[in-house]
């Protein structure tokens, strides 16, 4: 062998071996975002089989370290969402702030009146479309508190409505519903 072959078998050899380097350092992952997180959270939370209108779970995302708050009808609901946000890749901490809702044969009545009342009106009946529904409806010791999403300031003045007829409320319905488009119908 030549020392020419040599000398460019090694710097092939070295080339190579830079390339691979610089391949390399691109392949770690960067750690997700707290938005990201935020994002992902919001998402197994939503696709959840067992998280329906009479459950509300709010999150808090800061430096990969997840807060759940809200409220929920059943104990394994509560444990099973921590678990499945801690999961999460990139997720330092959960801490599982959730609230089991007691068990209440009066609250499950107006739980379901309320309901009955909200999405059998057709305007809000889309509300109540879908796999996850926009709008919550909780009701902790026959006090109702309404959340979620609607499109517009009638619709939430509406569900607020419709909520205090079904009657059996032991105060006024809390209507904190928020409005996708606060300007709509507004000239």
């Amino acid at each position: 062998m030549t020392r020419m072959s040599a000398t460019r078998i090694l710097m092939a050899a070295a080339l190579m071996a830079g390339t691979a380097l610089a391949g390399a350092q691109n392949s770690f992952p960067t750690p997700p975002t707290d938005d990201e997180l935020a994002k992902q959270a919001r998402h197994v939370v939503l696709q959840y089989p067992y998280y329906y209108i009479f459950d509300q779970v709010n999150l808090f995302v800061h430096d990969g370290q997840v807060q759940l708050s809200g409220a929920v009808t059943e104990p394994f609901k509560k444990s099973d969402l921590g678990r499945l946000v801690r999961r999460i890749p990139g997720v330092a901490s959960v801490s599982n702030e959730i609230r089991v809702l007691p068990p209440s044969p009066v609250d499950e009545s107006l739980r379901r009146q309320v309901a009955r009342a909200i999405f059998s009106y057709g305007d809000l009946a889309r509300y109540a479309a879908g796999p996850v529904p926009t709008m919550h409806i909780l009701v902790e010791n026959g006090r109702v508190t309404l959340f979620g999403v609607v499109a517009t300031e009638a619709d939430k003045q509406l569900a607020g409505l419709r909520a205090n007829g079904a009657g059996l409320s032991f105060g006024p319905i809390v209507n904190n519903l928020e409005v996708e488009n606060p300007y709509a119908g507004r000239s």
